[in-house]
């Protein structure tokens, strides 16, 4: 069970960095809107076809739902098109990193807080640690490199074409 779990995850994280890649691609050839609402429309229609190739009738089974988690539709609209701005300001790696530390930071919160139905985790000292360490670890990567790299992106620096 854990296993499964564990390469979910792993595949999850995969296929956001993919999917985050193909829609700044998208984003290239038109607009960020544009962009959203094919990557909405085309996830909808294929998780509905799945969907009923997979549960069937049971598809349409809704009970016992807070109204308000049909909100989540709505909140993808965000996270998309955050995303692909993200992507085209910061470039992929950067912004991806930045995307799920937020995420990592928010889901420690909410697990801590018990908030949205979840079960409360105590805090920890050593679960903000973690996140702190990832935190460091996108300033060195984004501000770390080596003086070489630093010298070659210099202003003052003159490079010649021959």
């Amino acid at each position: 069970m854990l296993i499964t779990g564990i390469s979910l995850a792993l595949l999850a994280g995969a296929l956001v960095s993919l999917q985050t890649i193909f829609n700044s691609k998208v984003n290239e050839r038109t607009g960020s809107w544009s962009t959203t609402t094919m990557v909405l429309f085309t996830g909808f229609i294929a998780s509905f076809l799945i969907s009923l190739l997979v549960e069937g009738k049971n598809t349409f089974s809704f009970q016992h739902m807070q109204p308000w988690y049909w909100l989540s539709g709505a909140i993808g609209v965000g996270v998309v098109f955050c995303l692909v701005q993200g992507m085209k300001l910061l470039g992929p790696t950067y912004a991806i990193s930045i995307v799920l530390t937020s995420q990592l930071s928010f889901a420690l919160l909410f697990d801590s807080m018990g908030w949205l139905g979840l079960e409360q985790i105590p805090f920890s000292w050593n679960q903000l640690l973690g996140v702190l360490v990832i935190v460091g670890g996108i300033v060195l990567f984004k501000f770390g490199g080596s003086k070489s790299e630093k010298s070659e992106q210099s202003p003052g620096t003159l490079q010649s074409d021959s």
